[in-house]
């Protein structure tokens, strides 16, 4: 069990990493820095590679929260 909180740990944090290199590789591309500014407006353009980044990082905390959820039910 003890992995598993480990597990979770990684999982959350390698997903806020990915997530935040996604939008600083779209900042550093596009130099659109208002626009990550002002997320709750569809103004972001991801390419390919970042919109693959971000989702990654989005499943992967996604994947987080429902291995803490089990972990909560379990004990």
């Amino acid at each position: 069990m003890v992995y598993l909180g480990i597990l979770e740990q990684l999982l959350f944090w390698g997903g806020v990493i990915l997530f935040l290199v996604s939008l600083g590789l779209y900042g550093l591309r596009t130099g659109d820095y208002k626009s990550l500014l002002m997320f709750w407006q569809p103004t972001i353009a991801f390419n390919v590679g970042e919109n693959r980044i971000n989702r990654i990082g989005l499943l992967m905390m996604i994947m987080a929260v429902l291995l803490k959820a089990y972990l909560f039910y379990i004990s």
